[in-house]
């Protein structure tokens, strides 16, 4: 946590304590009488020197405070992959990969120039080699700038050209390629692999391009996403690059019992 964000969270909380203690001490005086400023000014005192001598108070209150947050974020991605789930698991914009009719969905949302979605790159390719149930839907979510934009309007078009495994040979070799990766770089790949490229424009500046993008951002939005790469697997949003083990032992309890943590 950074200090700002300390200190406003610190100054929230001595602000609920005075606002606490001066509605108690109301209720405890007699009808109709309101404190005065100096007993206002006395009751912040009291609570500054209780605070003073008893700093872990504010740890323990903090870290509570965040252990709260934590809940309601994920109860709300939770509910928010229920409401979405057409649109995240069945959506006609988007690119299926490994096995179309696998037991098991894992979405992921990533952007070409996101170096974390390139570290986790092999850890997604070794999952779909060697679980042969599992159905991998890709989201372009292009965050960091104009150029992954760019990117993600040609790879969304190449989808037009493009399915399956020859789909995925796109989607590495992009995702691999090093430095800044934009229009030029997602042209370059396309051509390699022998794309229209007349076509390929043409689509990447259509209406159902830029509907595609848009749906996957509101998406994203709903799902209070705020990087790449995030991981959808049955209910539960699995933030960062996590790595393959973990992903893999989610995995295996949703063939399980149906949930990524098995009780």
């Amino acid at each position: 946590m950074s200090f700002a964000s300390y200190r406003q969270r610190l100054q929230g909380l001595v602000m609920a304590l005075a606002l606490g203690l001066g509605a108690f001490v109301s209720l405890a005086a007699p009808a109709k009488a309101e404190l005065s400023p100096a007993q206002r000014a006395e009751i912040e005192g009291v609570i500054k020197d209780y605070l003073i001598k008893n700093p872990d108070v504010i740890r323990e209150v903090l870290t509570e405070m965040e252990r709260r947050q934590k809940a309601d974020e994920e109860a709300a991605r939770t509910k928010a992959v229920t409401d979405l789930a057409p649109q995240l698991f069945d959506s006609p914009r988007q690119a299926v990969l490994g096995n179309p009719n696998g037991k098991i969905t894992l979405v992921e949302f990533f952007d070409y120039n996101c170096g974390y979605c390139k570290k986790a790159l092999d850890d997604v390719a070794r999952l779909v080699k060697s679980e042969p149930d599992l159905r991998l839907i890709i989201k372009d979510f292009p965050v960091l700038g104009p150029g992954s934009v760019e990117a993600a309007e040609i790879a969304t078009a190449m989808r037009n050209q493009a399915k399956g495994d020859k789909y995925w040979q796109y989607h590495t070799k992009l995702l691999s390629t090093r430095g800044q990766v934009g229009k030029a770089q997602a042209l370059s790949v396309a051509k390699e692999l022998g794309a229209d490229m007349d076509r390929l424009s043409k689509d990447a500046a259509s209406p159902e391009t830029r509907a595609s993008l848009q749906e996957v951002m509101l998406i994203a939005d709903k799902l209070q996403l705020t990087g790449t790469p995030t991981f959808v697997l049955g209910d539960e949003v699995i933030v960062g690059a996590v790595g393959q083990d973990e992903l893999r032992v989610r995995i295996g309890n949703m063939r399980k019992c149906g949930k990524t943590t098995c009780g």
